[in-house]
């Protein structure tokens, strides 16, 4: 007859083993998922270098989508709409629902969508790169405005967007959160010598962001692109032109660069 005391000792050890046996699927699925975020591209928003745009999600979305409108003064529709990681580009029509739109394969189970194009800008199949036009703003299909419907997929499952890794929030309506774009934004720019010193350079045009540096006297910069923004005075001069400096990652006024009260010639509209 098996003693009392060694029978629970023995029981106390299978229940363990058994424990063990159902905690260790557990971990490995978990483990498996992190390894799968994780190897997600750097996703960059899918408009212009330089152009803030506003973005909300509607609560009846099936996936996890963001919806995106221009919000620096420019028009949405016609807009280009760039690729947000390289892959191979697909392109779709749904008239009742999301209009002529791209998806994006970037590998490793990695999507993109991008609804309601006004048109597209590269063939079916066609390989592309980040930055690269692949469509541009519309309203087509089941619409009532341009904009961007943007998502991301995991193995078809849609997932909360994040943009240089960074996750964004899923605000009701427009106008709570924006973000700005860098994406296109390689290449060396042209360059140009700022002058005054205790310059600020901001996160975008406007005299409410915030500041990302300051250059303590004349620097040499690399300007990518221009952009109308907050009219400034300073200097007596007065300008609302700001430029995108490369190296600084932020925008500085016109007024502190070559032509104080104009844009830059040679420089491209961001």
């Amino acid at each position: 007859m098996t003693h009392p005391r060694r029978l629970a000792a023995v029981l106390a050890t299978a229940l363990l083993a058994l424990v063990g046996l159902l905690v260790a699927p557990a971990q490995a699925s978990s483990a498996d998922t992190s390894a799968g975020i994780a190897a997600a591209p750097n996703f960059k928003a899918p408009y212009p270098c330089g152009q803030r745009w506003t973005y909300s999600h509607h609560s009846a979305e099936v996936r996890r989508a963001l919806d995106f409108v221009r919000a620096d003064g420019g028009a949405t529709a016609g807009t280009p709409v760039l690729a947000s990681a390289p892959g191979t580009a697909y392109r779709h029509n749904q008239p009742g629902g999301a209009g002529y739109y791209i998806s994006i394969d970037h590998g490793g189970g990695w999507k993109t969508y991008y609804f309601h194009l006004a048109g597209f800008s590269v063939p079916n199949g066609a390989q592309v790169s980040q930055g690269q036009q692949i469509g541009t703003t519309g309203s087509t299909g089941n619409s009532t405005g341009a904009h961007i419907h943007y998502e991301q997929l995991y193995n078809g499952v849609g997932q909360n967007i994040r943009i240089n890794g960074s996750g964004l929030a899923y605000p009701g309506s427009y106008y709570q959160y924006y973000l700005t774009s860098d994406n296109g934004c390689g290449g060396a720019g042209q360059p140009f010598t700022t002058w005054g010193s205790g310059v600020r350079v901001r996160a975008d045009a406007y005299l409410s962001s915030p500041v990302v540096t300051s250059l303590s006297g004349p620097t040499q910069v690399r300007v990518l692109c221009q952009k109308q923004g907050d009219t400034v005075h300073a200097e007596g001069y007065t300008n609302n032109w700001w430029s995108k400096l490369r190296d600084q990652n932020g925008f500085i006024t016109n007024i502190y660069i070559d032509h104080p009260a104009s844009k830059l010639p040679g420089v491209p509209v961001c």
